[in-house]
């Protein structure tokens, strides 16, 4: 399901207001409360909204060392090696990829040698066979969905 150009407009706005409440979000959209609610409501269970929490930075955390590590799984060991990520929390994300590598991981440190033991964690499940590592350096374009939010409203 798409989003319609008053979901759009509405999402644009709690993003750039995450402590807005519904009557001055209605106000702004220049709809009803109860439609804004609704709206909400409907784009919550959708799953189009996935949260109403704080966005923390790892950084703000005190792991300013932001790297993505590709892994090479044993043939047939996927659930094991995922299993084996799980309980490290400086993975932040995981995801199956094609290509050359089985799985991409987003991991955080406070620093390159706690990487480095980080890194050593991960390759401690026989289940992985190799990791390759790349530390970013900056971000060139953050996080954003408000282009593509206003690119399905049109839609």
């Amino acid at each position: 399901m798409s989003i319609d150009e008053l979901d759009g407009r509405l999402l644009v706005t709690m993003r750039a207001n995450p402590r807005i409440g519904l009557t001055e979000l209605a106000r702004l959209l220049g709809v009803a409360r109860g439609t804004v609610q609704a709206r909400v409501e409907k784009l919550t269970a959708r799953g189009v909204i996935a949260d109403f929490g704080p966005t923390v930075t790892p950084e703000g955390a005190g792991y300013p060392i932001l790297a993505f590590v590709s892994l090479q799984i044993a043939q047939g060991r996927l659930d094991e090696a995922v299993r084996a990520l799980e309980p490290l929390p400086e993975i932040l994300e995981v995801y199956g990829t094609s290509g050359q590598a089985d799985l991409l991981c987003r991991v955080v440190a406070r620093s390159t040698p706690d990487l480095q033991e980080i890194i050593a964690r991960i390759l401690a499940s026989p289940a992985v066979q190799r990791t390759d590592t790349t530390i970013a350096l900056s971000v060139q374009v953050p996080y954003r969905i408000e282009p593509l939010l206003r690119a399905a409203a049109e839609a």
